[in-house]
């Protein structure tokens, strides 16, 4: 049963764990298993999907319970409203703190879209903030230095590219650990046998938009799922994980009742992307 992190009459929210898809994709067509139809089961209701997360990615996603609901929020999510935060385990040791500005080329998840012949795909804006939680160096020869650097971050993006995150950190030179795509194989190896790591170590940890119902601030946050943990507390790094966490009381805007298993918040009516 999948992890049901917030839910009231108008949204629901799931603790989505890494190798499941959202829905179906030609890419992936071998797939049975699928975010919108477990969650359909399991409470019995027609839900629609406001984002996505990649397969391989963990953490919160977010359901409307009505074509209006998702229209609002879907909104909320194509104009960039929408605030986000991921922690991920990298390669080498970034700065402290920066920003990612670095346009994207648009990708599409089948096969059966493609691009327009002489069109090519064109570049659109994408940043993703960036914050320096913890690091650690393991005397192995990984790679071609005698020491392995890693680093746990904090990842905000500001726009909301395909694979943004993923590829931005291989753009930086500080891919994630665990990708397939832009990660790099010498290092993916070396925490599946280190770590009995098998995954993407990259996680959606918060999610912070307007309520569809009364426009009120709504926070919903979930902490990495075990297999993810499990690396981040071999390396030392659970206190910093943690920090990375609102703590927060659970709870649904006035009037609205809920049911959550993770943490919600409710604030204002100011722009959560601020």
């Amino acid at each position: 049963m999948l992890d049901i992190l917030y839910r009231d009459d108008y949204l629901v929210a799931v603790n989505k764990p890494s190798g499941l898809l959202v829905h179906r994709s030609d890419i992936d067509r071998h797939e049975t298993r699928f975010a919108v139809q477990l969650l359909r089961d399991q409470i019995g209701r027609r839900v629609f999907p406001l984002h996505r997360l990649d397969k391989p990615t963990s953490g919160v996603l977010l359901f409307a319970f009505d074509a209006e609901c998702a229209r609002e929020v879907g909104g909320q999510f194509e104009r960039d409203e929408i605030a986000k935060r991921y922690l991920a385990v990298v390669r080498g040791w970034p700065p402290d703190a920066g920003v990612i500005d670095h346009p994207l080329s648009r990708q599409f998840d089948d096969y059966g879209r493609k691009f327009v012949a002489g069109a090519g795909p064109e570049a659109q804006p994408a940043v993703t903030e960036f914050r320096r939680l913890a690091t650690v160096e393991l005397p192995e020869a990984v790679d071609r230095y005698p020491g392995a650097r890693y680093a746990l971050l904090e990842l905000r993006p500001r726009s909301g590219r395909r694979h943004q995150l993923r590829r931005h950190l291989k753009h930086v030179a500080h891919p994630i650990i665990g990708d397939a795509n832009w990660g790099k194989g010498v290092h993916n190896r070396f925490f599946q046998r280190r770590f009995g790591c098998h995954r993407l170590l990259l996680a959606c940890t918060e999610l912070v938009l307007r309520h569809p119902a009364n426009g009120e601030r709504l926070t919903i946050a979930a902490a990495p799922e075990a297999s993810f943990s499990a690396v981040t507390d071999a390396l030392g790094w659970t206190a910093a994980g943690s920090l990375a966490l609102h703590s927060a009381i659970v709870g649904a805007p006035q009037g609205l009742p809920s049911v959550a298993g993770g943490t919600a918040i409710v604030g204002g009516t100011d722009d959560p992307s601020a």
